[in-house]
């Protein structure tokens, strides 16, 4: 147990990142030490940072949690607190039977635990409480590596998908300002930070509450032209009331990448009905078509559920068939999970078999990986300027302007022939492919 350590806990998305990341940086300034998903208990005080999203992320952060705790009684850890999505959502029940737990907080008040554990022992005698607090006000300790960022940009959702625990959890859409943004942004980029994963639940509403219209490519177009800056990367856009004009600066800043995360869910109308889309399949094949004329090359990333309640293998084999059309160069599944409190948990039976759930996900995804295969392949013998994040083993690994962190392939580049560096770009030449990873040499 290593004293003013404090272990910070992940569970869920980039946006929890986010919060973790700035209150890791608070705690320094009051004189911890912080280090980020360790894989077990080292430091006196834990934080779980949780995830309350759909069964198999709530399970997994109780899980965390109860790991904690058993530390805690084995004399591991001697504090341990709850933040985010699920004790924001589930805090009286938690608080009952997770009693190891000191603290649970939610996803917005998490910050009172810098005025409960109060600054550190290693601060001494010669910094008041209340003046490190003064300073610890803004920034952000990476726990990426130090060449990319993700910036959230609102927090909350105004839609109301029938299927949807987000907005309650987070609430209404609140937008941060243009200028708290681009400060954000500038301060990184002096950081050394050269690549902007921008993200939230739905950017496309992004200043409607504050400015009375979308304000997104406003704000892309201006992050753009902050020197430094070389990569952007856009996810979790809504179909219905695209920006438009989102996609002129797309293709006209060099710097933003034409790329662009869109759940999509769904293209059934019978489906889009019923999961509350407020977007028909006629207007979503037009949107898709608009799109790769007015960016050509971009790289589409989408999410579709399958599942939902009334799914019908009809609505099922028009989903596949969509899948099969439009190939997507990036797409994700998952099945549905019935969340209380949202519309589809009160007003519809989940009827669909679990087993028959999970077979049309293994469908869905199997076509999909022909598809990406054949897409990937595709680039082999060209050229495409790459990224690097990590060396690994014998290779660097590195991204293409059509990958994102974590959740996309990447670009295996022998060390043997050449010392790359880390956060820089290089050209590279694709030599071969699988199902999964590009190979290249620079």
């Amino acid at each position: 147990m290593k004293k003013n350590q404090i272990d910070i806990i992940t569970m869920g998305c980039s946006k929890n990142l986010v919060d973790s990341e700035k209150l890791m940086r608070q705690f320094e300034n009051l004189g911890y030490r912080c280090v980020h998903d360790p894989k077990r208990a080292q430091g006196e005080i834990a934080v779980v940072n949780t995830c309350g999203f759909i069964d198999a992320a709530k399970e997994e952060s109780i899980n965390t949690i109860l790991e904690f705790a058993e530390a805690k009684n084995e004399g591991r850890l001697k504090q341990l607190y709850v933040m985010g999505c699920l004790s924001q959502r589930y805090r009286e029940e938690l608080e009952e039977t997770i009693p190891e737990v000191d603290k649970f907080y939610g996803k917005f008040n998490y910050k009172q635990l810098l005025n409960d554990l109060g600054p550190s022992a290693a601060l001494g005698d010669t910094t008041t409480f209340t003046e490190r607090r003064q300073e610890s006000g803004a920034g952000r300790k990476l726990t990426t590596p130090k060449h990319y960022a993700y910036i959230k940009i609102a927090e909350g959702c105004d839609r109301r998908c029938a299927y949807c625990a987000i907005p309650l959890i987070t609430g209404r859409h609140v937008s941060r300002s243009m200028e708290d943004i681009l400060q954000e942004v500038e301060e990184l980029v002096a950081d050394g930070v050269k690549e902007f994963q921008v993200i939230e639940q739905e950017l496309t509403y992004y200043g409607v509450d504050l400015y009375g219209k979308p304000r997104i490519a406003e704000l892309i177009s201006r992050m753009a032209d902050i020197k430094g800056v070389k990569w952007i990367r856009l996810h979790y856009a809504y179909p219905n009331q695209f920006p438009m004009e989102l996609l002129d600066v797309m293709r006209e800043k060099p710097n933003v990448c034409k790329y662009l995360d869109i759940a999509l869910q769904h293209i059934s109308d019978h489906m889009l009905r019923q999961m509350h889309r407020h977007v028909t399949k006629a207007e979503t094949m037009a949107l898709i078509r608009k799109i790769r004329e007015a960016v050509p090359g971009i790289t589409l990333r989408t999410t579709l559920l399958v599942g939902f309640p009334g799914e019908t293998e009809e609505d099922f084999r028009e989903l596949v068939d969509f899948v099969r059309e439009v190939r997507f160069e990036r797409m994700g599944a998952f099945v549905y999970s019935e969340e209380e409190g949202t519309y589809s948990a009160t007003h519809y039976e989940d009827d669909v078999p679990e087993d028959v759930k999970q077979r049309r996900l293994d469908e869905l995804m199997a076509v999909q990986q022909e598809i990406s295969e054949e897409i990937e392949a595709a680039k082999v013998g060209k050229t495409f300027k790459v990224i690097i994040d990590r060396r690994e083993g014998d290779y660097y690994v590195g991204r293409t302007e059509a990958c994102s962190p974590e959740v996309d392939p990447e670009v295996l580049i022998p060390a043997e022939k050449r010392q790359l560096r880390t956060g820089c770009f290089y050209d590279v030449k694709i030599t071969d492919s699988d199902e999964f990873d590009l190979y290249g040499e620079a």
